[in-house]
């Protein structure tokens, strides 16, 4: 049979992506003569990879261009990118993302071009470049998952296995066969929990009171804790952490293989709403998630082993990177008043003896 080649456009977020491959699987194993391509950010450009049914990966710099794209422009790198994305002709060019950027993209690749209708795209006008437009019925209430699962059959034209949306939740398979484990170099013997505290809107951060309480709750059970960092203001709330709680382990700045290793070896993750949140629980690794501002219902972690804990607050989720509240507050984000490290600690430990009672 011949190959039908395809390209996914899906550039961002880490947790944009990460949500995209169980789709991926099912359509591979729906229509195996499938080969995929992937057109992504170059920040993210390892993920894809990881996935046996991605055949080439197109890396490209888009969040460093728009920064600087006139510098980028006089230093002749345009032109370059632009024939090496017209390389092939595709059978389907996918934009998964919905967004005019992508759908601008879609429309430089040599290829039929198909995405979502007006109604069901996340920037409506996206739609405007496609050839081929689809529509998925509540697709904007929907979790992002089950959003692009759903875009994918309607394009393949098969039927997702029904026990699979029933109980989506448990049935996902983000297809990490190619993925190296045994990257990050460090030597971990004890038991140990990742704290993924590093966001990048100012009302999803929790409290560092509150990592420094609950670091030293793990450390009474024996658990160690590392901070990962990927920029300075992370590094330095990394540091304020570790000032009050010195048995604390701040990681080398690392890239996402080894970030990937370091958390698949973890004992538990806990994490505000952040890409790297998405991963861990992909991995299947023990994740509690931690949401105020943000929706839960819409782009939550989903794993076998991960559980997601949601601010009660009159104004949650507000969808706004700043807090807005106007009364009194104790706390930055005053939502996170509801999600206590006690609260959080309690659900660590009864994640962890589920997953024990599974093994």
């Amino acid at each position: 049979m011949k190959v039908f080649r395809v390209l996914i456009i899906k550039t961002s977020s880490l947790g944009d992506i990460v949500h995209t491959l169980p789709a991926i699987t099912e359509a591979k194993k729906a229509c195996p003569h499938i080969q995929f391509d992937w057109l992504v950010d170059e920040s993210f450009q390892e993920i894809p990879m990881w996935h046996p049914a991605i055949y080439r990966v197109i890396p490209i710099p888009l969040r460093r261009w728009r920064k600087q794209w006139f510098k980028a422009w006089r230093q002749g790198e345009l032109a370059p990118m632009l024939k090496k994305i017209r390389e092939v002709s595709y059978d389907l060019i996918i934009d998964a993302q919905g967004l005019c950027k992508s759908a601008l993209l879609a429309f430089l690749c040599r290829g039929k071009r198909v995405g979502l209708s007006f109604s069901s795209a996340r920037e409506p006008v996206a739609s405007v470049f496609y050839q081929q437009k689809i529509t998925v019925p509540n697709y904007k209430k929907a979790h992002a998952i089950q959003r692009t699962r759903i875009l994918f059959a309607k394009i393949f034209g098969y039927a997702p296995p029904e026990k699979a949306f029933k109980n989506f939740k448990q049935n996902i398979d983000y297809g990490f066969g190619k993925m190296d484990l045994s990257a990050s170099g460090l030597n971990i013997q004890k038991s140990y929990c990742v704290f993924l505290h590093g966001t990048t809107w100012a009302s999803k951060f929790w409290p560092e009171s509150y990592w420094i309480e609950l670091t030293k709750a793990l450390k009474a059970l024996g658990f160690e804790t590392y901070l990962p960092w990927g920029n300075a203001l992370e590094y330095a709330a990394a540091e304020r952490i570790k000032a009050d709680a010195p048995y604390v382990h701040i990681l080398p700045k690392s890239g996402l293989g080894e970030l990937a290793s370091i958390l698949a070896s973890a004992t538990a993750v806990v994490s505000v709403d952040t890409g790297l949140g998405h991963l861990s629980a992909a991995l299947g690794v023990p994740t509690i998630a931690l949401f105020g501002s943000t929706d839960p219902r819409l782009t939550s972690p989903i794993g076998q082993h991960q559980e997601t804990l949601s601010a009660v607050f009159p104004c949650a989720p507000c969808l706004s990177r700043t807090c807005t509240y106007k009364g009194e507050k104790t706390i930055d984000s005053p939502c996170y008043t509801t999600l206590s490290p006690t609260r959080v600690m309690q659900s660590v430990v009864k994640l962890l003896e589920k997953k024990q009672e599974v093994v």
